[in-house]
């Protein structure tokens, strides 16, 4: 809760003007933060995320990398380390219309990328970001 508020105090000083850029700077040290593994795959989802969802805007939340569409977070990153879990998460807010019937996952944990989970997590991206 205290990286949240640390992270709206910064966004409020910052005003909109540099946001993408500096939210980017700002996901990109929290990815340096974390261990090799988390990182890797940190590393990996934003660079997905960026090719397949440009208009994604990176920003911070809960000290998380997540990424924004109109000011509100679509999909987010949880390092397996910081939440001392087996597996890092890998996270769609409702925003992300991902609906597939009755019920759908909104959450996805993350051992490793093959190329098979690299194709399925561009398209939630892609899905998520209103893109199809």
């Amino acid at each position: 809760m205290k990286e949240r508020a640390t992270e709206l105090k910064s966004t409020a000083r910052r005003g909109s003007r540099s946001a993408k850029a500096d939210g980017e700077a700002d996901v990109l040290a929290k990815i340096a933060e974390m261990t090799d593994t988390d990182r890797v795959l940190a590393e990996r989802i934003h660079a997905i995320v960026k090719e397949h969802a440009p208009g994604l805007a990176p920003k911070t939340w809960y000290g998380m990398p997540a990424y924004a569409k109109d000011g509100k977070v679509v999909c987010f990153f949880q390092s397996a380390q910081k939440f001392k879990s087996r597996y890092a998460t890998l996270g769609f807010s409702d925003l992300a219309q991902l609906d597939e019937g009755a019920m759908w996952a909104t959450s996805y944990a993350l051992t490793e990328l093959t190329d098979a989970a690299e194709t399925r997590i561009a398209a939630l991206i892609a899905q998520a970001a209103g893109r199809p």
